[in-house]
């Protein structure tokens, strides 16, 4: 059994931390401090916080890791591996080599492949094949350390980033006590990336929300579950005059065999359709601003009451 000092935040972590206690003796869950949210700033605990203090486990939040004091309140633990998933604070050299087995981490692509912030989105963006988890050796330069375990899974036609997110966190805690495992033995070791295959996962922004439609509809639709639940994906659509209004698309499937009406939003066989660069795109949920949630039939049934009705065109937001 390992001395083990977690490190992270967010709900991708909780399926590791929870694995790791099962197996291997936690002695501190390391987390980012309380952040205020919501309008009323309320401060909150993160999701790996909530999980460590339900299963008794020391809880440590430093606002910086690097910060005095806290490398050798770290040292004091005597910890046999430091396990880092997503935990949102750089690790120094000292803070690295101090273990015995030293800092493992679990990423959420097969590296060498989606090195970064966003591996999960960016993998459905560009229409990868497969994702996965890999469990390597912390250093001081961005997930660029010896891959010690790996394990596959394919990108299914329905996945969103949010689904892929929790297959991958349920797999990362399964590879991980596979991990400890085989460290604790002596029995496994690291392999080098292969730099020239080496690609980089930039952080998402709230203004990569807007559908083109002079985009071809699979694009469309591997940019709608990319980026399902965060940013989300609008159309703009062309009102009276200037006026414009946002269109929330939350589920779509891509029609390549239609085509015609690029760049407007029809009706056909009874589907709801956005006419693409190559092919169709069927709108299956959407989202007036500000209302709730509808299908596509409750969508047109709701065009008369908006004043409105098709073809309608999309603008460039």
């Amino acid at each position: 059994m390992l001395r083990v000092v977690f490190m992270g935040t967010p709900e991708f972590a909780v399926p590791a931390l929870e694995a790791i206690s099962k197996k291997h003796s936690l002695i501190a869950a390391y987390t980012q401090p309380d952040r205020p949210v919501g309008r009323g700033l309320e401060l909150r605990p993160c999701a790996v916080k909530r999980k460590a203090l339900e299963l008794g486990i020391q809880v440590i939040q430093p606002e910086k890791l690097s910060a005095p004091g806290e490398f050798e309140r770290l040292a004091a633990l005597h910890p046999d591996v430091v396990v880092v998933v997503a935990f949102g604070q750089i690790l120094r050299k000292n803070v690295l080599t101090l273990p015995r087995l030293g800092c493992v981490n679990i990423h959420s692509s097969l590296l060498p492949r989606w090195r970064g912030a966003a591996p999960i989105q960016r993998a459905i963006l560009a229409g990868d094949s497969e994702s996965g988890v890999t469990t390597m050796r912390l250093v001081e330069k961005l997930d660029a350390g010896d891959i010690l375990l790996q394990s596959r899974t394919p990108i299914r036609a329905d996945d969103t980033a949010g689904i892929l997110h929790d297959r991958l966190a349920a797999m990362g805690a399964e590879l991980i006590t596979e991990t400890l495992t085989g460290l604790a033995s002596g029995t496994l070791q690291g392999r080098p990336q292969d730099e020239s295959l080496v690609t980089y996962a930039e952080k998402l922004t709230k203004d990569m929300e807007w559908l083109d439609p002079k985009d071809p509809a699979e694009v469309l639709d591997r940019r709608i579950r990319a980026l399902n639940p965060w940013p989300g994906t609008s159309l703009q659509i062309k009102l009276s005059g200037d006026q414009t209004a946002r269109l929330k698309v939350k589920q779509a499937h891509p029609r390549p065999d239609i085509q015609g009406h690029a760049g407007q939003l029809y009706e056909k066989t009874g589907m709801l359709l956005l006419g693409t660069a190559a092919g169709a795109l069927e709108l299956v949920a959407l989202q007036w601003e500000g209302k709730k949630e509808v299908t596509a039939s409750g969508f047109l049934n709701g065009l008369q009451g908006r004043d409105l009705k098709l073809p309608l065109e999309i603008s460039a937001p």
